[in-house]
């Protein structure tokens, strides 16, 4: 789109150079054909460095728009931002893309569905009902059960088994709000990743990125009906049972190992080679490695466990 049109659509004012804007992006991660925006005042830091070709920005901050980026001035630039997001957002499929391809040795089931675009690798097995979108591409010796969904843009590596009705790629759960409550989707035009090495159990899901790449990463293991929210990573080696959930950005290092209906709280980073007993609550950045965490808010294991006993004492 010309920023002229972007312009037009949020509501803003608009001179300067009417350049093409090929998408969206974060203001660390944007390019000079991408546009930018500041929707929280923690992220004012990045504005000053940014390459974006324009930044939706509210009147008070505008003045922090270096020079060369314009800027684009609204009352509510988050609103303005999933208003935006759905202009950029992908079609559903990619209907001019060659058939799919698919590697010496894989089986496809005949209800299996392969749309335009992607690529299966050598001896790999889509059991019934999958549906495997656009511009995916799936590795070697892989095993999709039957009714997984793999979102269009997103990859699977190889050695990976993937159990039934697990979604790889699906929007998260992300909109703007105004001051009459009402709600705006924001389009996720990111995608997931899930490198080799990897298994998903049944009806786990794993959102796509609002930009970038939500991963999981080689080795990780994921119970059943777990979410993995929006741009999480999580790393390599690291196992999460059942009713788990990542809120989206945490950041997960390698090898750490999550208990039943364990959480962390969004946008928090974890150390790697800890432990977290079933229903830990983690809500903020772990530094220490080799430690083991429980309760709700999370704590140490050995000083929670002190604390229940001092607790039921209280009661008798």
């Amino acid at each position: 789109m010309k920023l002229s049109e972007i312009a037009a659509l949020i509501g803003a004012e608009f001179s300067g150079d009417d350049k093409n804007i090929t998408a969206m992006n974060t203001l660390s991660d944007a390019s000079a054909s991408e546009i930018s925006f500041v929707a929280n005042s923690k992220y004012l830091k990045d504005v000053a460095t940014s390459k974006a070709a324009a930044i939706i920005i509210d009147a008070k901050s505008k003045e922090q728009v270096p020079a060369g980026c314009i800027a684009l001035v609204v009352d509510s630039p988050y609103w303005e931002m999933a208003v935006l997001s759905k202009e950029f957002a992908a079609e559903i499929e990619d209907r001019s893309a060659q058939d799919a391809e698919v590697g010496e040795g894989s089986f496809i089931a005949p209800t299996a569905y392969l749309a335009k675009g992607c690529k299966i690798g050598k001896n790999t097995t889509i059991m019934p009902g999958v549906y495997v979108g656009s511009g995916v591409v799936i590795g070697d010796n892989t095993t999709l059960y039957p009714n997984v969904v793999v979102y269009r843009d997103c990859s699977i590596g190889s050695n990976c088994i993937i159990h039934a009705s697990a979604v790889i790629g699906g929007d998260g759960f992300g909109f703007a709000s105004n001051a009459r409550g009402e709600h705006k989707k924001i389009y996720h035009n990111g995608n997931a990743v899930v490198e080799d090495d990897v298994e998903i159990g049944s009806c786990t899901t794993i959102d796509r990125a609002v930009f970038g790449t939500t991963i999981i990463k080689q080795g990780a293991h994921l119970d059943n009906l777990i979410q993995v929210a929006h741009n999480c990573e999580i790393g390599e080696g690291s196992v999460a049972a059942a009713q788990t959930g990542f809120a989206g950005s945490s950041i997960i290092g390698r090898s750490n190992v999550f208990g039943a209906q364990s959480g962390t709280a969004g946008h928090l980073s974890i150390a790697p080679f800890n432990r977290f007993a079933a229903r830990t609550g983690v809500t903020k950045t772990i530094t220490e490695s080799g430690k083991t965490f429980a309760g709700f808010p999370f704590s140490d294991h050995k000083v929670w466990l002190k604390i229940q006993a001092k607790l039921a004492r209280l009661v008798k």
